[in-house]
């Protein structure tokens, strides 16, 4: 195995990992900005009033993305699965 292997296995790794995360990652930040606006415009500091958003919006981001997300998951892992013997010799 040589370092140019290992370093190709992190960078696959690493981008799955981004794909992975990335559409909840984002969910959040767009409910998060906008919710924190309503909160500067009406001046209400309620902390659930910014946790509850997030969390439905994520729980439907999941739903709608999540065969996707477990179709790349999957795709990863068998291709990794089928590299090991060219990874060993």
């Amino acid at each position: 195995m040589t370092p140019e292997t290992v370093l190709t296995l992190g960078r696959h790794a690493l981008e799955v990992t981004i794909l992975l995360g990335a559409p909840l990652l984002l969910t959040a930040l767009v409910v998060g900005v906008v919710v924190g606006i309503l909160q500067a415009a009406t001046q209400i500091n309620e902390m659930t009033l910014s946790f509850v958003p997030k969390l439905l919006s994520m729980l439907l981001m999941l739903v709608i993305s999540g065969p996707w997300l477990l179709n790349v998951l999957v795709d990863f892992t068998r291709r990794l699965f089928t590299s090991i013997p060219g990874l060993i010799g």
